[in-house]
């Protein structure tokens, strides 16, 4: 490169010219490295063609239906599931008269609206479940815990005194 100083204008240009073009044949005599990480596919070139490629525009459902494949969301996803589309799990009767309240390790809690709504959905519970397997997917919901309205508390509320509560005052 002493020369280069010595070069100005169009000599100068031609050098670097030729020093690039001697790079380019030394580096394609060598085999190409794979960048680290890679997924050891080539890059496809130019257009797709007439026929289908994995670079076509893709659906978006689809698409997503992969993304949550390949990340593990396929579980959370049917337990969002029964949640979200309790009526069209069960059915719109059950659904009006119920509500799922947790999902945990299986078990899935359902209140009803009336304890006679509680007795019946769990004399409908093995039905219930295949309702639910056949939505959302087996082994999701394992088994349910069906009760009734919650009571009225007196522990808590605008009134509360504390202490022991009503008892006996005539002693």
């Amino acid at each position: 490169m002493a020369d280069a100083d010595a070069l100005a204008g169009p000599e100068l240009a031609r050098a670097v010219l030729d020093a690039a073009l001697a790079h380019r044949r030394e580096s394609a005599r060598q085999p190409r490295k794979r960048a680290k990480g890679g997924s050891g596919e080539r890059r496809l070139r130019g257009y797709s063609g007439p026929g289908p490629d994995p670079r076509d525009p893709q659906l978006f459902g689809d698409m997503l239906q992969r993304l949550m494949k390949a990340r593990g969301w396929e579980k959370p996803k049917a337990e969002a599931t029964v949640f979200g589309s309790w009526e069209k799990v069960v059915g719109p009767d059950i659904a009006a008269h119920s509500r799922p309240v947790k999902l945990e390790a299986g078990v899935l809690t359902v209140e009803a609206e009336s304890t006679a709504w509680a007795t019946q959905l769990r004399m409908l519970a093995a039905t219930l479940l295949r309702q639910i397997a056949g939505e959302v997917g087996h082994n999701v919901v394992t088994k349910l815990n069906i009760h009734g309205p919650a009571a009225p508390s007196w522990s808590r509320g605008p009134r509360r005194v504390q202490g022991r509560g009503p008892r006996d005052t005539y002693g």
